[in-house]
């Protein structure tokens, strides 16, 4: 009979395990790489051109909007945008609706805010008011535009008044330098990391400030007085309640 010594099986089973670990490797790492592409409804198929390489991306186009390119690069930029509005509105109506609640402050409403200006002494008319929005806004929106066709081009000498490098921007839509104080940025895995914060938070504020449209609609109170009214009296005070939004009750 054949002998094999204790130092030959050793070798051969040692060799026979590391071709397995290897064989086994890549598939690891596929199901990795497909664990990493998240779907807003699990099982679903993720369209072909959502590919995972946008902040936020969990595969939904349930309208398939983004089949172009180029259309996909500008709702990603118009969401974003938006988000970052919506997050400075929603704090902008909470957060003093909540100082006046409390008593620390005493501020309008977001929605008398206002008219509770323009009847104030020495305000500012309306119409200068909105025309010298009109012309900043423009002015900021043309130039984001123009990054948007030419990625950085607004860093060139000669586009901004000697101060192009303030908007050089590490990428489209995030600008870094001045508007990144604490140098949040600098660190690319925190980056993306902070990306996905943002987005994932601007879409909640872009849906809280529906609500807010909505529940003034309905109550015609503003969401801090909402909230203070449901908890005094959770069982009666509600969205089923108000007489607007189930008006079939």
């Amino acid at each position: 009979p054949l002998q094999i010594s204790s130092e030959m099986a050793f070798a051969i089973a040692s060799k026979a395990s590391s071709s397995a670990v290897r064989c086994q490797a890549p598939a690891r790492s596929g199901v990795k790489a497909q664990a990493a592409l998240q779907s807003w409804l699990p099982g679903s198929e993720r369209p072909a051109h959502l590919k995972g390489d946008m902040p936020g991306d969990f595969g939904f186009d349930p309208l398939g909007l983004g089949k172009d390119p180029k259309a996909l690069k500008w709702y990603q930029q118009a969401e974003l945008i938006h988000a970052r509005l919506a997050m400075t509105a929603a704090a902008g109506i909470v957060l003093p609706g909540l100082a006046t609640k409390t008593g620390v402050v005493s501020i309008p409403q977001w929605y008398e805010a206002g008219e509770v200006y323009n009847n104030s002494e020495g305000a500012i008319p309306f119409a200068t008011l909105a025309l010298v929005q009109f012309f900043l806004t423009h002015f900021v929106e043309v130039k984001r535009w123009k990054d948007f066709e030419n990625p950085g081009g607004q860093g060139e000498a000669g586009t901004f008044f000697g101060l192009e490098s303030s908007l050089a921007g590490k990428e489209l839509s995030y600008p870094g330098g001045p508007f990144d104080p604490l140098n949040l940025s600098k660190d690319e895995a925190a980056l993306a990391d902070f990306k996905l914060k943002e987005i994932k938070n601007g879409r909640v504020a872009m849906l809280a400030m529906l609500g807010f449209f909505a529940q003034y609609k309905a109550t015609g109170k503003g969401p801090i007085d909402n909230l203070f009214a449901h908890l005094a009296d959770p069982w009666h005070t509600t969205f089923c309640d108000n007489g607007v939004s189930l008006p079939f009750l």
